[in-house]
C-alpha cells in the first residue's frame, strides 16, 4: 500500500479513536483500515498502537510518529489547497448543531449573518435536545452547554449560562416570593422537563448540590412554552439565563432563589480535531465565537 495512504489511515484511526470510526471517515471498510495499520507497523518494524477490546492507545513510538505524519499530511493538503486557490476562501456546505431553544434564539441568527458575509458557503442548522455525535452525523460545528468530557474534539469556550427560576411580577405579588427551595412546594411550578427532570430542582447549599422534590402544577417539554406560561402569571419555571435575559431586563420576569442557583454551565463551540481545519469551519468559529459570547454576556471567548 502507498506510504502516504498508510499514514492517512493511521492518523484517521488516532483521530477517530477506532478502526470503525476511521473507516467511516475515509469511506472504506474496517478490514482495509486494519490492513493499512498492520502494513505500516510491519514496514516500520515497531508497534504504533496497543489494541484492546475497548480502546486504542498510542505507544511511545506511535505518539512520535503520529505528529510527524500529521505534519507531512498537512503540508501536502496545504500545497493542494494553495494550488487550487482555496487556502483562505471559505466555501462549501457547513453543518452546525445546538439544542433546540438555543438554536432558535441565538445560533440561527448568527448562521444567517455568517452566510451574508460568505456567499460561497451554504449551511444546515440542526437543532436537537441531545448530544450529537459529530462524526457519525456529519456535523462540522456544535454548541455544547455542559462540562465537556475528555474527547478528541477541539473546543472554544464562548461563555456560560446560569440555571435560574423565574416568575412574573404579577404572580409574585399574588403568591409571594419563596425564600428557600423547600418553599417551592407551596407554589405553582411550571416544570420544563429539560431543566427539571424527575420533578426535582437542583440547587446549591453550603457548597453542595441538593434537590427538592416538587409536584408541578404544569409540565411542559418545550422551554419557550413554559416561559410563556410563567410570563402570563401561571407560576414559577426553570430557565437558562440566555432564555430570559430580555424579559428580566424589561421587567416582565423576575428571578427567584438566585442565591441557591446551581453552578453555571460552560458553553463551548466544538469541532472535530483534524490535520487541517477547513476554511469554512475556521471562518465560522472566528465569526460565531465573539457573537455567542456577547449574547451570553461573556466577552472572554478565546482562540481554540
Amino acid at each position: 500500500m502507498d506510504r502516504l495512504r498508510e499514514m492517512e489511515v493511521f492518523v484517521a484511526v488516532v483521530e477517530a479513536g477506532s478502526f470503525v470510526g476511521a473507516a467511516t471517515r475515509l469511506r472504506t471498510s474496517p478490514p482495509a483500515v486494519t490492513r493499512a495499520v498492520a502494513s505500516l507497523e510491519d514496514r516500520l518494524g515497531i508497534r504504533l498502537l496497543n489494541r484492546t477490546t475497548r480502546a486504542l492507545r498510542l505507544t511511545d513510538a506511535g505518539e512520535r510518529f503520529v505528529e510527524h505524519a500529521r505534519r507531512l499530511l498537512d503540508d501536502i493538503e496545504r500545497a493542494e489547497r494553495d494550488t487550487l486557490g482555496e487556502a483562505s476562501a471559505p466555501a462549501g456546505h457547513l453543518t452546525v448543531t445546538a439544542s433546540a431553544t438555543f438554536g432558535r434564539m441565538v445560533l440561527a441568527p448568527i448562521v444567517t449573518a455568517f452566510l451574508a458575509e460568505h456567499p460561497k458557503v451554504t449551511a444546515s442548522v440542526r437543532l436537537h435536545d441531545r448530544v450529537v455525535d459529530l462524526l457519525d452525523e456529519g456535523i462540522d460545528v456544535a454548541v455544547r452547554i455542559a462540562e465537556l468530557p475528555d474527547s478528541s474534539l477541539v473546543a472554544r469556550r464562548v461563555g456560560e449560562v446560569r440555571r435560574l427560576l423565574v416568575a412574573s411580577p404579577d404572580y409574585l405579588a399574588k403568591h409571594g416570593t419563596p425564600d428557600a427551595p423547600v418553599q417551592l412546594r407551596e407554589h405553582a411550578v411550571i416544570a420544563f422537563t429539560g431543566l427539571m427532570p424527575g420533578h426535582e430542582w437542583r440547587y446549591q447549599a453550603e457548597g453542595r448540590t441538593r434537590t427538592v422534590a416538587i409536584t408541578p402544577r404544569l409540565e411542559i417539554n418545550d422551554a419557550l412554552s413554559a416561559l410563556a406560561a410563567a410570563e402570563a402569571g401561571e407560576g414559577i419555571t426553570p430557565a437558562l439565563s440566555y432564555m430570559i435575559s430580555d424579559a428580566v431586563a424589561a421587567g416582565r420576569m423576575v428571578p427567584v432563589l438566585e442565591d441557591w442557583a446551581p453552578a453555571p454551565a460552560p458553553v463551548h463551540l466544538v469541532h472535530q480535531q483534524g490535520r487541517l481545519v477547513p476554511p469554512k469551519i475556521r471562518a465560522f468559529m472566528d465569526f460565531a465565537a465573539p457573537r455567542l459570547a456577547a449574547a451570553l454576556g461573556d466577552l472572554s471567548a478565546g482562540p481554540d
